[in-house]
């Protein structure tokens, strides 16, 4: 049998073609990793199913590859020739593997980023994280805790340099105007070919291709993220998505369905309670026993024992859920009702739109208010979003002024910087309004040097950490009990998004987003569980509904206490919609739905029965359509608030 070898020296185009087809085939092996690193959100595809992904995801790997290489197609096709220069085509290599080392790289990092937030990395991690102090700590922790796939990631590197070597270019040929003439004719053959790719398609009435796209190649969209590559997430949403106005119904009809407005008709005096927010990190659902009693038939334990003895002291429901899957969706969603809907509503276009939020409507109340984050000062843009959200007195790393209480990466350990909490907040004239954002529960979870091995591990890293912050509330509270404002203290707790899952109950995509909410008043009878939806946009309509608040006010939640059942949950992920109502959840991306499962006899999303309840899902589209008429709309116009 002949042994197959590569000819080392080949003509300059047959060089750039065959270096195309590695990148191609690498980017390949690396969908390949991504899916055996988040194999868990996809066990449901078959073989047929993952080839076809692996197919259609070729064509947004070739988008990524043209665009990050423009400068190098260019560089090897200008028809001079100087092209044929050691020094030219040395740097040519260089700029070739640097380029494309930051491709593998953005895929690597959501070979673990993926499974925390559901969808490839975008332009907003940018944003997002441009005001961390700790950014090079940051990535050395990461880097140390996911060695393996930092030693992955320099194999593959060292792999990618000896290929590409495999070729060297030949001599250049000798430049006559034939010549000339024929490298400027493939020059725009080449240049024609690339924008057809990076459109994703040769015909006039194509558009260029975007992250919906990847829905061509799934059934449903929670898969799309298999299709789709990093480098290509990144590069579309470079600029800022621009919501486009729509007309599905006139303003009768579109109010009777779905209007943000609250008008309150409580006759009875408005309720002066401080109100005090707890947000935690990263506490999924699925960690708290108490309100996970049916699973491991009845023997399942849970992770947060003081969590546990507070919900039978509170309101909460059977089904809760968060708007989003980062720590920047939650504020918006918790604070000012205001989901985030494809991007986060504080990095969007539309974040400088006048808004409301409960502490604004509390403090023309004559409430004090203040946020208290043991980060940096301007960690995660929360100092910028709470100022603008009306909260007057900003409580972070800065004031707390003690940094032997620093974990060495996110912030103040939980546990000291909640009491420095309590004991601030008990300076403060009554009423008052105050939220308080955890940081202990975060990557890499660990937890204070004296608590190592005090609290169960579990099969998830974040459950050891979430038992610590559990322990930091306990002491939280046992402190607050003391102090002459506690009973006249309504708390919410809840959590800014859910994460990784374990239990095959919380593998779901209702699982990924459900979190515990609780509404606890200890000097009242405020007690109970329902199965009414509850999202983390109805927190300020349900506070202000307690609260006998009687005027009007813009939030696009719902008041958990209304008997009306007409409401519903709304979440967005990949640019594709999660919409539950009733017993019911509808998928939809943005244009058409494409899977309907009823929750309540099929928790575990096995049976699709899209275009079976024909009734249900026509009822459910059409408030979906109304959610987003009004979302655009207003967003659009500047319709946030009342006036």
């Amino acid at each position: 049998m002949r042994r197959i070898i590569i000819q080392k020296e080949q003509p300059i185009y047959v060089a750039l073609l065959y270096r195309f087809v590695l990148l191609l085939v690498l980017y390949s092996f690396s969908r390949l990793g991504f899916y055996f690193a988040n194999q868990s959100f996809f066990n449901h595809l078959n073989f047929a199913d993952l080839a076809y992904i692996f197919y259609g995801g070729i064509r947004f790997d070739l988008v990524a590859i043209l665009y990050l290489n423009s400068l190098y197609i260019v560089l090897q096709t200008i028809p001079f020739a100087f092209r044929y220069n050691k020094s030219y085509q040395a740097f040519c290599k260089w700029l070739f593997i640097i380029t494309n080392s930051l491709g593998f790289l953005a895929n690597f990092v959501d070979f673990v980023y993926y499974k925390y937030t559901l969808k490839h990395t975008t332009a907003s991690v940018f944003s997002q994280f441009s005001n961390e102090q700790n950014k090079l700590k940051l990535f050395i922790d990461f880097s140390a805790d996911y060695w393996y796939l930092l030693m992955l990631f320099i194999v593959l590197m060292y792999v990618f340099i000896k290929v590409y070597a495999l070729i060297d270019i030949k001599k250049a040929p000798k430049f006559s105007w034939k010549i000339y003439l024929t490298h400027t004719l493939l020059l725009a053959l080449i240049a024609g070919l690339c924008v057809i790719g990076m459109r994703g398609g040769w015909r006039h009435s194509t558009r260029p291709i975007t992250m919906s796209n990847a829905g061509d190649f799934v059934k449903q969209p929670s898969d799309m993220g298999l299709v789709l590559n990093t480098p290509f997430t990144i590069m579309k949403t470079l600029k800022r998505a621009v919501l486009k106005p729509v007309h599905y119904y006139d303003t009768k009809m579109l109010d009777s369905l779905y209007n943000p407005i609250h008008q309150p008709e409580n006759k009875v005096p408005f309720k002066s309670l401080n109100v005090v927010f707890l947000i935690i990190e990263s506490l999924g659902k699925e960690h708290i026993g108490a309100l996970n009693k049916d699973l491991l038939g009845g023997k399942y334990k849970g992770y947060t024992p003081f969590l546990d003895s507070l919900v039978g002291q509170s309101f909460t429901s059977s089904r809760t859920y968060a708007n989003g899957r980062k720590s920047i969706d939650a504020l918006p969603s918790i604070i000012s009702g205001i989901p985030s809907i494809r991007e986060p509503f504080v990095l969007s276009s539309y974040s400088g739109n006048k808004t409301t939020s409960i502490a604004k409507l509390l403090s023309d109340k004559g409430y004090e208010t203040a946020f208290f984050h043991g980060a940096p000062n301007g960690s995660m843009g929360f100092s910028a979003y709470t100022n603008l959200a009306g909260i007057k007195h900003y409580f972070g790393k800065t004031e707390y002024a003690n940094d032997e209480d620093f974990d060495g990466i996110w912030g103040i350990w939980d546990e000291p910087f909640m009491q420095y909490m309590a004991k601030t907040i008990n300076t403060f004239k009554q009423p008052f309004f105050s939220a308080f954002f955890s940081v202990s529960s975060h990557h890499p979870f660990e937890v204070p040097e004296k608590y190592v091995g005090k609290f169960p591990k579990g099969p998830l890293p974040v459950q050891e950490p979430i038992g610590y912050t559990d322990l930091a509330l306990r002491k939280f509270f046992a402190t607050a009990a003391k102090m002459p404002w506690y009973k006249n203290t309504l708390f919410v707790i809840c959590a800014d998004h859910a994460t990784v899952s374990y239990l095959p109950e919380y593998q779901t995509l209702p699982g990924y987003f459900s979190i515990p909410i609780l509404f606890y008043y200890p000097g009242g009878e405020l007690k109970g569980k329902t199965d009414k939806l509850i999202q983390q946009t109805d927190i300020m309509p349900t506070v202000l509904s307690y609260l006998n608040y009687d005027k009007p006010y813009f939030a696009f939640g719902f008041d958990a206490f209304n008997l009306k059942n007409n409401n519903f949950v709304v979440n967005n992920n990949e640019g594709s919609f999660s919409f539950y109502q009733g017993d019911y959840l509808l998928q939809n991306d943005g244009q058409k739905s494409t899977a309907l499962y009823n929750l309540k006899i099929d928790r575990l999303t096995k049976n699709n029965v899209i275009g079976k309840e024909n009734e249900v899902q026509k009822n459910m589209e059409n408030y979906l359509k109304a959610f987003i008429q009004q979302y655009n709309n207003r967003m659009i116009n500047n319709q946030l608030t009342t006036n």
